[in-house]
């Protein structure tokens, strides 16, 4: 068992005693129990941290991100971190047929995309998670505890007691946290104390999936993601980072999953493209890809985060990308609510708000899959035809906005993220709002609303910009707009054309004992 707190080793005293109650605790320590812990800690929260493991795993698992996800790393300080073991994805993903044919290309871009990053990013997993444990271990105010396996979870009338044991079995203690997050996976532990309902939106297909590091990275292997839509045997290549690449192929009637893991047969599966002698198989595993939703992601002082609430087929790559949205929209609401500046129920807003939006990119990634997936040669060949005329709508990137929340009715962009740009100054937007909730517009709108809505940002130590740069002045005025109000997660509430019309936006922010409008 290994216990930390900051950086160094330390055992879990007076925070983890039953006597005194954390803010947060935190079940899991994958990639989103880190990101959570980093901005909770970053907030300044009493944080405890449990994960079974004594490690960080340390074989590919996730390997790709999307633009709004670098943004978020960014929130906590650790983009540049990041940045150092990922690789911008610019150069798409190309889908070929079974002859050999570009059926068609999403294409990448070198370009900088709407947060002001790249749109893509690959990735070796276990150095992510070493960069964002690295960035927990800057806050003395979050206790980390691995080899800690929690066993049980007890809600009292303030807290939650949450007991745990080493990885030899001995009951080491119990602790009380205000909220319990479980970010603990599909086998969540947290979720399975809930009660919560799982709902199965229809895919279940084994591929098997390995992982090759090269010994000369000048093979004339594809620098782009690879979908080879080959009813015999569909097949997925992605290069990962650095010399790793990846094979995702699709488990057939009739294979055996242990004949399929063997070395010899993943060689003969890939020997149109690379050879034994020339890379280093350094992991196969035969996967179920799932498509589940949970129900219920909150349960009195119990949350769900991550795979936990909900596992999609990675056809999208947005499985840990859906995981650290949810934390970046959790984070900021458990601050409020932990602080006095909100009415608890602010947290029933998550599920509303990040279930439809989760919804959206898993059913995609199954109607993606199943067409990737598809094994009839005269479906493929109709398949191929469409693609040829022009490709299906269903290859367009989702924007889906956030399901109903503090956004209310208000229509587009509310409920949709806010772009990054870099301002007059050169500053990125996000430098100067911090992780705070910003209202930005011209000078009479904003000192037009009354001292309820002043109150209201004041109480959530909002950032009020009342001479917005000509960068964000062209946005208000391309949506018609005097003024917006921007989430702490820089998602937008709404945007306003007169003082009453932000009033009425502002009165849909929470504020210490004041319960959300229905």
């Amino acid at each position: 068992m290994e216990m930390r707190h900051g950086g160094p080793e330390h055992a879990l005293s007076g925070a983890a005693s039953s006597d005194s109650v954390a803010d947060v605790a935190i079940v899991g320590y994958g990639p989103v129990g880190a990101m959570l812990g980093n901005l909770l800690g970053l907030a300044g929260l009493s944080v405890l941290v449990f994960d079974k493991d004594p490690t960080i795993y340390p074989l590919p698992r996730a390997i790709h991100f999307d633009g709004e996800v670098m943004r978020i790393f960014q929130s906590a300080g650790l983009k540049d971190a990041v940045s150092a073991v990922a690789r911008p994805g610019t150069q798409g993903m190309h889908f070929v047929n079974a002859e050999g044919r570009t059926l068609l290309i999403r294409g990448g871009t070198a370009e900088l995309g709407p947060h002001g990053c790249a749109n893509n990013y690959y990735f070796h997993q276990p150095e992510l998670e070493r960069v964002l444990r690295d960035g927990v271990a800057r806050f003395s105010n979050v206790k980390v505890c691995l080899g800690c396996e929690v066993t049980e979870l007890t809600e009292g009338p303030d807290w939650v007691e949450v007991a745990y044991r080493g990885s030899g079995g001995s009951r080491l203690g119990v602790v009380r946290a205000r909220y319990v997050i479980g970010c603990d996976g599909a086998r969540s532990t947290v979720r399975k104390a809930m009660g919560t309902r799982m709902e199965d939106l229809g895919l279940h297909q084994p591929w098997l999936v390995f992982d090759a590091i090269l010994k000369d990275e000048n093979l004339p292997l594809p620098g782009h993601t690879v979908q080879y839509c080959d009813p015999a045997r569909p097949m997925t290549y992605c290069n990962v980072v650095g010399p790793r690449r990846r094979w995702e192929i699709m488990v057939m009637p009739g294979d055996d999953p242990a004949e399929l893991v063997r070395a010899e047969t993943i060689w003969r599966l890939v020997a149109r493209w690379i050879k034994p002698e020339q890379a280093e198989l350094e992991r196969a595993v035969v996967y179920t890809f799932h498509s589940v939703l949970a129900h219920g992601w909150r349960k009195g002082r119990l949350l769900l985060a991550g795979d936990a609430a909900h596992q999609t087929p990675p056809f999208l790559g947005q499985g840990m990308c859906a995981g650290m949205r949810d934390v970046a929209n959790l984070a900021w609401k458990l601050e409020a609510v932990l602080r006095g500046r909100a009415a608890a129920d602010l947290l029933d807003s998550y599920e509303s708000e990040r279930a439809p939006h989760v919804r959206a990119f898993v059913e995609l990634a199954v109607r993606l899959g199943a067409i990737i997936q598809i094994t009839d040669p005269e479906a493929a060949r109709e398949r191929d035809r469409r693609f040829e005329a022009g490709g299906p709508e269903i290859f367009e990137f989702p924007s889906p906005r956030l399901g109903p929340g503090l956004q209310g009715a208000e229509p587009p962009p509310a409920g949709l993220p806010f772009p990054q740009p870099r301002l007059e100054d050169g500053r990125w937007l996000d430098e100067v709002l911090g992780n705070r909730l910003a209202v930005i517009g011209v000078p009479d709108v904003i000192h037009g609303v009354g001292e309820d809505a002043q109150h209201r940002w004041k109480s959530l130590d909002a950032v009020v910009l009342d001479r917005p740069d000509r960068t964000l002045a062209d946005w208000l005025d391309a949506h018609r707009a005097r003024a917006m109000v921007l989430r702490p997660d820089r998602y937008v509430m709404g945007v306003a054309q007169t003082s009453d019309e932000l009033e009425r936006i502002t009165a849909r922010l929470p504020a210490a004992g004041v319960t959300l409008p229905q």
